[in-house]
């Protein structure tokens, strides 16, 4: 890990978690510089760039924008994609992926955490490791392997990490059909087998799995959550066509209503309900799968619009 400077180490000694107050500890007199400032309505998203901003952190960013909360980011990877090919990849250092993730929390100390594309083995330790001294934040796993257009996303070695490292340290891992089936060996083809794949995710230590259907054929779209015994459906019409950034959407989403207090069923059905209000505004860009604005489905926005 990279050394901190001294102002950094002084910033992060003045800051307690979720949203306590923030008293400066180096004088003595009780004064408070920062005093008071509340930061339960942030979030931190870890993920990587997408250049057409139809996914990625650009979506995820938008997204908390549309729920009124304040998105901070540790950037994991650069990729150059439209929509309908990824051109390329690259990684950021594992040390300043950390180092991103320890300046958000000595600042800005998130309510929730989501974690996106990963990459390499190497960034997935880095989160993994800054995640132990945070154990009372909730986190949203999006378990990113393969983009919408088909091109692999994450090595092949991070599939361990995750499910050691990442997985149980989890509130809620969203996987669609062929994650779940990677990451669990259980192949998913109905709602029996589904069952089967979210029971190890949850042996594994995840609080919770919801198995997104937006791979099946069926004319709903069928997202399930599992948490301990009970099972979860939300349920929406499927739209013609494949989009761009849906995923990384609604784990951030659900990440906002866990930071804005929601319980852990309520933050994904208004999660559900809120992709499936973006999607039926399109935007009329690219080529490829269809992309799509969370802003234009924010009540957030709708209430502030002049």
């Amino acid at each position: 890990m990279l050394p901190l400077p001294n102002t950094y180490r002084e910033l992060r000694d003045k800051v307690r978690l979720r949203g306590e107050v923030i008293r400066d500890r180096q004088d003595g007199s009780g004064n408070a510089g920062l005093e008071g400032i509340a930061m339960d309505n942030t979030i931190l998203i870890i993920a990587a760039s997408d250049s057409c901003a139809g996914a990625g952190i650009e979506i995820d960013l938008k997204c908390a924008a549309a729920h009124g909360v304040h998105g901070t980011c540790a950037i994991t990877g650069v990729t150059a994609q439209n929509t309908y090919e990824v051109t390329a990849i690259q990684s950021i250092e594992p040390t300043i992926v950390q180092a991103q993730i320890e300046a958000v929390f000595a600042d800005m100390p998130p309510a929730a955490i989501k974690i996106g594309m990963l990459g390499d083995a190497g960034v997935a330790q880095a989160v993994a490791t800054s995640l132990v001294e945070h154990p009372e934040v909730p986190v949203v796993l999006d378990p990113v392997l393969v983009a919408t257009s088909g091109a692999t996303l994450t090595e092949a070695s991070v599939f361990e990490l995750v499910r050691d490292t990442l997985i149980p340290r989890a509130t809620v891992v969203t996987p669609n059909i062929p994650e779940a089936t990677e990451l669990t060996g259980v192949e998913v083809r109905d709602s029996e087998s589904m069952g089967h794949a979210a029971r190890a995710f949850l042996d594994s230590g995840a609080e919770a799995v919801l198995i997104k259907g937006g791979h099946d054929q069926a004319d709903l779209l069928v997202d399930r959550l599992y948490v301990g015994d009970e099972v979860h459906e939300f349920v929406s019409p499927r739209l013609p066509g494949e989009y761009h950034g849906t995923g990384c959407c609604l784990s951030t989403a659900i990440a906002c209503n866990l930071a804005c207090g929601k319980p852990l069923v309520d933050a994904v059905r208004d999660g559900h309900d809120f992709i499936a209000r973006a999607l039926v505004q399109p935007l009329a860009l690219g080529h490829g799968t269809q992309v799509f604005d969370p802003l234009r489905a924010s009540n957030v926005w709708k209430r502030t619009a002049l």
